[in-house]
């Protein structure tokens, strides 16, 4: 959308949330063109090191937030933690929010998101609310149990085998003020997602469905296309998510988060309305990234073509190790003269975090007509980058 003040500058979009999301939309930014100002949880996190325009304030806060979109032409997000009622405020104070809180809401309140994808008819594992011990038992166990706000990355999720396992979750919903979901387990093959980006005017493009290895809820590797996927069933998850989004008017990139059961379907797992950890390998393995086409989305330009550049693409994440120091952030840069030097063809992404046990610093992309080949190749780098390898290493 055009600016609102008659000049001819590009318009500025504000992105709320300083992680390694926001940071990775610096690049394609300042490719196009488009200027960004950024609301920074503090002065030195992910996002705030590469871009200039920023303060330090809090998403919870609705004058912080009044005060980083004004002047600015769309607002976007790093995260789907924003308060609905602030976003809805904004919304009708004239601030283009993108995804907006009727959309948003369905990312962030797994329970509003379970509801609306069972009236569409999207296949989801079988769910409830719960509000007991005994609501679960009557649910069925062994389940999961999800906080239905808040969770990422593995935490607020508990699988549960017993009534004694489920003190814990409630204990831990109900200090946040949440509700607990139930949900079944699930006999899957895999987990897949299915990446897509729509604009406001309806156009939309969809990337390829991946493999993604999940770790302690963490990902931590994703393989596109997913290896001996069914074209049938990988076009019914495009076209899946291509319908997700279009039903919840989604601006921007859509992440749907599958299961491929071992019966051969697929089943809706998460939904995030965001650049995704399942998406980081298009930024060199598809001809535009998703970090670019989320910001032409949310600013209503033509979307670019989503198709990959190599037969295969991996990317690995880099995790802080169980033993580091979380000052040795500068130790990973140590790793370039040998990952670079062994893969001219590597492709490097780090957050400039500190490092933390299990803390994602960064990934690595590998790119090739050789899928056992590319998978070695990143494997290899996350590890060297992670202090996994000695010197002695190959």
């Amino acid at each position: 959308m055009p600016p609102t003040d008659g000049s001819s500058r590009a318009p500025r979009v504000a992105v709320i949330g300083g992680g390694q999301l926001a940071r990775m939309m610096a690049e394609p930014a300042a490719a196009l063109g488009i200027p960004l100002r950024l609301l920074a949880e503090g002065p030195d996190v992910s996002a705030a090191q590469v871009i200039p325009d920023h303060e330090v304030g809090d998403y919870r806060d609705l004058d912080a937030l009044t005060a980083i979109t004004r002047d600015c032409e769309v607002v976007t997000f790093d995260h789907e933690h924003v308060p609905t009622q602030h976003l809805e405020t904004l919304t009708a104070g004239g601030v283009a929010c993108r995804p907006g809180p009727a959309a948003l809401v369905h990312a962030q309140d797994k329970a509003v998101m379970r509801e609306r994808l069972r009236d569409l008819g999207v296949p989801c594992p079988r769910n409830a609310v719960v509000r007991t011990v005994a609501d679960v038992e009557a649910f069925g166990l062994p389940c999961v149990l999800k906080t239905t706000r808040g969770g990422y990355d593995g935490k607020g999720v508990w699988f549960v085998t017993s009534a004694e396992e489920c003190i814990e979750p409630f204990a831990v919903a109900d200090a946040a003020g949440v509700r607990l979901l139930a949900e079944e387990r699930v006999d899957f093959r895999r987990e897949l997602s299915a990446l897509v980006v729509r604009s406001p005017s309806g156009q939309a493009a969809a990337y390829a469905v991946v493999e993604s290895l999940q770790t302690d809820g963490i990902c931590t590797e994703v393989v596109a296309p997913a290896p001996d996927l069914d074209p049938a069933l990988a076009g019914q998850a495009q076209r899946l998510a291509l319908r997700v989004a279009g039903e919840l008017d989604v601006t921007g990139v859509l992440a749907v988060e599958l299961f491929e059961t071992t019966d051969g379907r697929i089943l809706v797992n998460e939904l995030a309305m965001r650049p995704h950890n399942t998406g980081h390998w298009t930024q060199d393995g598809a001809v535009t990234s998703q970090f670019e086409n989320h910001l032409r989305a949310v600013l209503d330009l033509p979307l670019g073509s989503p198709a990959p550049r190599s037969t295969w693409t991996v990317m690995v994440n880099i995790l802080g190790g169980p033993t580091v120091d979380q000052h040795e952030t500068g130790r990973l840069y140590d790793g370039y003269r040998h990952a670079m030097a062994r893969d001219p063809q590597l492709r490097v992404h780090l957050y400039g975090k500190d490092l933390r046990p299990g803390r994602k610093v960064g990934h690595v992309n590998a790119y090739g007509e050789d899928l056992a080949d590319c998978l070695q190749r990143a494997r290899h780098a996350a590890a060297w980058f992670a202090g996994e390898l000695g010197d002695e290493s190959e």
